[in-house]
């Protein structure tokens, strides 16, 4: 869509003024925007511009050991000091490379360093049991270790329905 005030640039700015319950829309470029002077804009942000400051890169961040910046990826070369300045991985090895960096990053970014997507409802039950079985594994072999025996026992019963199911 073309500006409406010079109908020669791009409009990128939405502006919507309401005056005397009347609402008026515009479409204008960034520079007919600065031009009308409601409001000032700054060079456009890009999304590894956003990124990186979301994640502080740039700065010197507290979970960012300097010494172990310097490894870098053996498949594409990137080191850890270019993804922080980029935002963006080189490789799927890079995830393997800076493994235990990027799980802070990760776990600010999204709340969890663990994907947990969508998977279609027939698959999704059979998983969701399987972790849950495991779970509670991990759990039975901590209480057996603890010598918590009851609490081991209701474990257990809980692992054999689950396996019925």
């Amino acid at each position: 869509m073309l500006c409406q005030k010079c109908h020669k640039r791009i409009a990128n700015v939405h502006f919507t003024r309401v005056v005397n319950n009347q609402k008026v829309e515009m479409f204008l470029c960034e520079q007919c925007a600065n031009e009308e002077g409601q409001m000032g804009f700054e060079a456009p942000l890009s999304v590894s511009e956003f990124l990186s400051g979301i994640m502080n890169f740039g700065n010197s961040a507290p979970y960012v050991n300097l010494a172990s910046s310097d490894i870098v990826c053996e498949k594409c070369g990137m080191s850890f000091q270019e993804f922080q300045k980029i935002g963006k991985l080189g490789c799927s090895q890079c995830y393997r490379t800076f493994g235990e960096r990027l799980k802070s990053i990760l776990k600010r970014l999204h709340g969890s360093a663990q994907h947990n997507g969508r998977m279609p409802k027939k698959v999704s039950e059979s998983i969701k049991i399987s972790r849950e079985i495991e779970r509670l594994k991990e759990l039975l072999n901590e209480a057996i270790k603890n010598e918590e025996y009851e609490k081991a026992a209701e474990l257990r019963d809980r692992i054999r329905n689950l396996e019925v199911k």
